[in-house]
């Protein structure tokens, strides 16, 4: 397929700047990816569309303020440093310096002119880093002069949070800072999974409240991991689509929440999966993982052993491509945001609804002035 096909006009008062508050308060658009049919709701009534037993998976992936101003420090030129990951088998920024491996270095993007290799930089509270080489792949290896806790205690403090460079704010604005800080997060992200650069945005919809009704209902959640990198949203710059290479992203899935998904798999029941980010996940680990292909029949006493005996913990980077005539083996349901045109991300929920069901439901949610975007309104296909 041709990259040219997933583009469509968006006019730019409905690019959402901010979130609604309440945030289960956005619009819902409701897809039928059988039928193509079409429903407008709000996101508190997704309670009505899900049942007892249906498993909802979300990425409990906390961000991080990975976006530091700095200044040459030859010129005085100013200069940003977008942390994307560690350069190490291991990405999270909470892992000691040991397990992380190269001390203080780290996989960036350098926005400004003048990135060459021996580029020294420096920042507030003693902070410095040199580029030390180009990737060629838009990225640069990037080594601080601290590391480890050192270094995020630093970050946590001067960093602005990676707001996708379509939302306009004035984040060296300390008040605005803050509360950027707290929107741009769901409100299960886990303290102790800190490591994306950019938010899973189709959670920002959920509440503690409408948790808590979804819980009541019967409605069971697991979390999974995947760090948000630069595969999320590095575009796509060739016109075959297939030839498009997805950068590798920091996955990890507990064992036990591997086996309840496979069991609830098993007995028929729908696997909801929250955001591209969270279907690609399962997706992967379904091709690591036999078992995912359910070639048994329901209630197979042998069936039951090989999950126990097959599945393990998952910790890998994953770099998945989902595009239309992809074979989903887990997902049977979504929610998503509506995402950018000629993105990985609109293919990804294009092969999931099918291509013509998504366009006709973008061309309805312009109609009806949906917000887009990571701060935007969101979808339910079912």
């Amino acid at each position: 397929m041709k990259l040219s096909e997933f583009n469509y006009n968006l006019p730019r008062e409905l690019i959402a700047q901010s979130p609604i508050n309440p945030r289960d308060h956005s619009q819902l658009l409701i897809l039928d990816k059988r039928s193509g049919d079409i429903k407008h709701k709000h996101f508190y009534n997704i309670v009505d569309y899900l049942h007892a037993g249906d498993v909802l998976v979300l990425n409990n992936s906390k961000v991080f303020p990975a976006r530091l101003i700095g200044k040459k420090k030859k010129t005085g030129g100013k200069i940003e440093v977008f942390i994307l990951q560690p350069s190490s088998p291991n990405p999270s920024p909470t892992h000691s310096s040991r397990e992380r491996g190269a001390r203080g270095v780290w996989q960036c993007l350098l926005g400004g002119r003048g990135a060459r290799q021996g580029l020294e930089i420096i920042f507030g509270r003693n902070l410095e880093c040199v580029a030390e080489q180009d990737n060629r792949d838009g990225t640069w290896q990037v080594k601080f002069n601290k590391f480890g806790q050192e270094l995020m205690k630093v970050v946590n403090k001067i960093g602005l949070t990676p707001l996708p460079p379509y939302i306009k704010k004035d984040q060296e604005n300390k008040k605005i800072k803050k509360q950027e800080s707290k929107d741009y997060q769901t409100v299960y992200a886990d303290d102790k999974k800190i490591g994306s650069v950019a938010a899973p945005t189709a959670g920002f919809h959920f509440t503690p409240r409408l948790i808590k009704k979804l819980k009541n209902k019967g409605v069971q959640f697991e979390y999974i991991t995947l760090h948000v990198g630069l595969g999320t949203f590095v575009p796509v710059k060739v016109n075959d689509i297939a030839k498009h290479k997805m950068h590798a992203e920091w996955v990890e899935v507990k064992k036990s929440v591997l086996q309840r998904i496979a069991q609830a798999k098993q007995d028929g029941r729908k696997i909801i999966a929250v955001g591209t980010t969270s279907v690609r996940t399962l997706e992967a680990i379904a091709e690591k993982f036999s078992i995912f292909n359910f070639q048994f029949s329901n209630n197979d006493q042998y069936s039951m052993i090989k999950i126990q005996k097959e599945l393990a913990d998952f910790k890998q980077f994953v770099d998945i491509f989902i595009y239309p005539g992809f074979k989903f083996k887990v997902v049977d349901a979504m929610i998503t945001n509506f995402h950018l045109p000629k993105s990985t991300l609109l293919m990804l929920v294009s092969a999931f609804a099918g291509k013509d069901n998504v366009d006709k439901a973008y061309k309805n949610a312009i109609k009806k002035k949906y917000r887009f975007y990571s701060y935007g309104d969101a979808m339910l296909i079912y």
